[in-house]
């Protein structure tokens, strides 16, 4: 292997490369199961001309290149080889235009959620993807098609990314997409590159769509005597047409360690929950009060209707605080000893059939299997306690072939990264996976972009 200093030593100031060895936040990412990797160094780019330099060396001298966001992934993609040069773009971190005719943002990719949240707001206009993290970045984003709660009503990244610049492992710079919602000219490569987990090409700016921004918001809470009635409650609302912000489902041990974890009283009486082994949680919003409260009325006589045993429209500051605690539900997990975590997603009627074999899989293994998810869309996260590697694994394959067999993939939202390739290519399509391998070289010959990842 060449020496990669100096092979970057043409290419960005000295005071822009880190050693490997002083590396020790770039070596991995928020995956559980993945084990850090330093790199031969870490630079930090300032433009699209410094990565087309640093790509052409590296191509050059067939040296493998990861590029990193903020670093909040939970696959492992980002977790590079030891010779891979680490591309971060964290002082790539500039919002470059509001149109607000157009309603698109147009940014580099180390800008956060939380920066462009800010920026956005000010023009009375948000970008709606949010996937728990708000310091992860956009690029990140881009790579994993990152989903998150407002998934119901807004979608995903790839349902809001109009178009990118990304450069080739070749040095070479393409734009895709534009500043327009339709588009029937060619292959659309603006969505190849979203969720590539930079295996493709690297993104160094991004045109992103943008929505009036409500005004208000309500949280209601409904717990449920068991999580089939949740699931089975899910696509009643959904096609009611009161177009919840958020829809999730936290099942009652879950939401214990929630309120343990952030010290937050949800308000639900003892004998509630006693009662309750699942919860579900539904955001409204709107930018017309009355039209809120009108929504609200009629998404409470429903959740009657449908079994709930209570339901609580909580004040605003408790339904942030339970937001704000589902957000924060895989720090939970970590926090109290979770060996994996799982975000099978799978046709949202299906949830109900897909957590009954989750139970009959965790009673079989030996395995305490806990959760929370995104209902609305049939993103399930589950939390796996099972200390025995061996046995893990055994689990997870299972959790993922119930999965697939229910008309679902392995990942919704985390992406494959290291941490599922294994599962990805056993349980995958052969012919697929060829493609995918043969769409990789067509991009990235040398296969010098985040080797070991994905495919």
């Amino acid at each position: 292997m060449p020496d990669v200093s100096a092979l970057l030593g043409d290419v960005v100031p000295a005071d822009r490369v880190l050693a490997g060895a002083q590396a020790d936040d770039y070596a991995h990412d928020e995956a559980l199961g993945s084990f850090p990797r330093a790199p031969a160094c870490v630079v930090f780019p300032t433009s699209t001309h410094e990565v087309v330099a640093i790509l052409r060396a590296a191509n050059e001298q067939r040296v493998p290149v990861t590029a990193r966001g903020s670093g909040t992934g939970l696959s492992g993609a980002v977790v590079p080889a030891p010779s891979a040069i680490v591309v971060s773009f964290e002082r790539m971190n500039r919002v470059l235009e509001i149109d607000v005719d157009n309603q698109v943002a147009v940014v580099e990719p180390g800008v956060t959620l939380a920066q462009l949240d800010e920026v956005t707001a000010a023009h009375g206009l948000v970008y709606p993807v949010f996937p728990g993290e708000y310091g992860s970045s956009i690029g990140g984003n881009v790579g994993t098609n990152a989903g998150g709660m407002r998934a119901v009503k807004y979608g995903v990244t790839r349902h809001q990314v109009l178009g990118l610049e990304a450069v080739l492992p070749s040095g070479d710079v393409i734009r895709t997409g534009g500043r327009f919602v339709k588009g029937s000219t060619g292959y659309d490569l603006t969505q190849l590159i979203v969720g590539s987990e930079g295996t493709l090409a690297l993104v160094t700016e991004a045109i992103l769509k943008l929505y009036p921004r409500p005004e208000f918001q309500a949280t209601v809470m409904a717990p449920f005597r068991t999580l089939e009635e949740v699931t089975r409650a899910v696509p009643q609302i959904v096609a009611s047409g009161i177009g919840p912000l958020i829809l999730e489902y936290i099942d009652a041990v879950t939401l214990a360690a929630m309120a343990s974890h952030t010290g937050v009283d949800f308000g639900v009486p003892e004998d509630v929950k006693q009662a309750a082994s699942a919860h579900l949680v539904v955001m409204m919003e709107n930018r017309v009060e009355a039209r809120l409260d009108e929504d609200v009325h009629t998404l409470a006589e429903q959740l009657s209707e449908l079994g709930a045993i209570d339901v609580y429209v909580l004040p605003p500051t408790a339904g942030t605080q339970l937001i704000e605690a589902r957000e924060k539900a895989f720090w939970v997990a970590k926090a109290s000893g979770a060996d994996d975590i799982v975000d099978v997603v799978v046709p949202r009627a299906a949830i109900a059939q897909f957590m009954t074999k989750v139970a009959e899989l965790a009673q079989a293994e030996g395995t305490w299997i806990a959760g929370c998810g995104h209902a609305g869309d049939g993103n399930v996260h589950l939390s796996v306690f099972q200390r025995d590697a061996g046995k893990r694994s055994k689990v997870m394959r299972g959790l993922f072939e119930v999965g697939m067999s229910l008309g679902g993939v392995i990942s919704g939202e985390h992406g494959i990264g290291t941490t599922k390739r294994t599962y990805f290519l056993e349980l995958e399509d052969p012919v697929k996976v060829d493609l995918m391998r043969r769409i990789k070289a067509a991009f990235d010959p040398n296969g010098i972009l985040n080797p070991g990842v994905t495919i």
